[in-house]
């Protein structure tokens, strides 16, 4: 599962609980507690409210809401937890022969890919791992994975790119988790408009 596919599990989970909110507020508008249960639900309330008390923290407008409310919330937090723990079992690994054996790297600790003549060194901490592929062949690889080429002879990893510097030469220099710096040429430089997806206040900043 990528990256931008738990995102959008989460969205979905995120929203699934707002709508049951909803729901739940409409039900008790339209079907008013009658007077045995109003008694129970204020004794109730008054008992949450009396363990609450100090806490902290402001109790709703619409008290009467909270046990649902509190319900809702634990499941939309066990979801989310259920969805990372899937999305780090299934996260992209990339397989390769290196010395007679088979290794597995996970995509997500490759900060970059960059050309060595015949070969392409995979940017992986703590080591970095030698390749018989051309750069050209590895970016139609990992471009599903979130890789971007910014150089003839690097691809970058967007999850790893920490900050880009314009320069006067219309060029950027880039740099990912670690420290380590790139240049990003003026035939790429469109590639920069993948490393978020939204942009604020910087709309020409890639153009």
């Amino acid at each position: 599962m990528s990256a931008h596919e738990i995102r959008d599990q989460k969205a979905i989970a995120r929203a699934v609980f707002v709508q049951q909110a909803a729901h739940a507020n409409a039900d008790v508008s339209a079907s008013p507690p009658r007077g045995d249960t109003v008694g129970k639900t204020k004794s109730r309330l008054d008992s949450t409210l009396d363990a609450t008390a100090g806490d902290g923290f402001d109790e709703p407008a619409d008290p009467s809401l909270l046990p649902l409310t509190r319900v809702d919330a634990a499941n939309l937090i066990r979801v989310m937890r259920q969805l990372e723990v899937l999305a780090k079992r299934q996260a992209p690994r990339i397989a390769f022969k290196a010395k007679g054996r088979i290794l597995f790297l996970d995509l997500a600790e490759i900060v970059a890919v960059q050309a060595e003549g015949n070969y392409v060194s995979l940017r992986h901490r703590p080591n970095p791992f030698l390749l018989r592929e051309s750069l050209s062949s590895m970016a139609d690889k990992l471009k599903p994975y979130g890789f971007i080429r910014i150089h003839r002879s690097v691809i970058v990893n967007i999850s790893a790119v920490e900050e880009i510097q314009p320069l006067a030469t219309g060029e950027y220099r880039l740099r990912v988790k670690g420290g380590k710096e790139y240049f990003v040429t003026r035939r790429y430089k469109d590639n920069l408009r993948d490393l978020a997806q939204l942009w604020i206040g910087s709309e020409r900043l890639c153009g």
